[in-house]
């Protein structure tokens, strides 16, 4: 008997802005900038990478570049994203 296991990705849970701001907060409170990152490139495949790009006035390919593991966006575009997915950043 085989045991068959598939990946879980997070982003087929993420179905509400609650959600997405929810896990948004979570990975910022407990990983660093890199896990943020990541967790910016989950939220948006969510929403619709292809969405997501056109509110940045980027191309999806290059906004999937920008928030893979090995790319580094700009503040602008973290900021731009996390805009077009209904969050904002908060100092506190």
């Amino acid at each position: 008997m085989t045991l068959e296991t598939m990946p879980f990705d997070i982003a087929e849970h993420l179905n509400t802005p609650e959600e997405i701001r929810e896990f948004l907060q979570e990975v910022a409170a407990t990983g660093d900038e890199s896990d943020f990152i990541h967790a910016l490139s989950t939220a948006a495949r969510a929403k619709g990478m292809t969405e997501i790009a056109k509110k940045v006035g980027v191309t999806r390919s290059s906004l999937y570049r920008s928030l893979a593991k090995s790319g580094n966006p700009r503040f602008s575009t973290i900021y731009k994203v996390t805009k077009a997915l209904g969050v904002k950043l908060v100092v506190v």
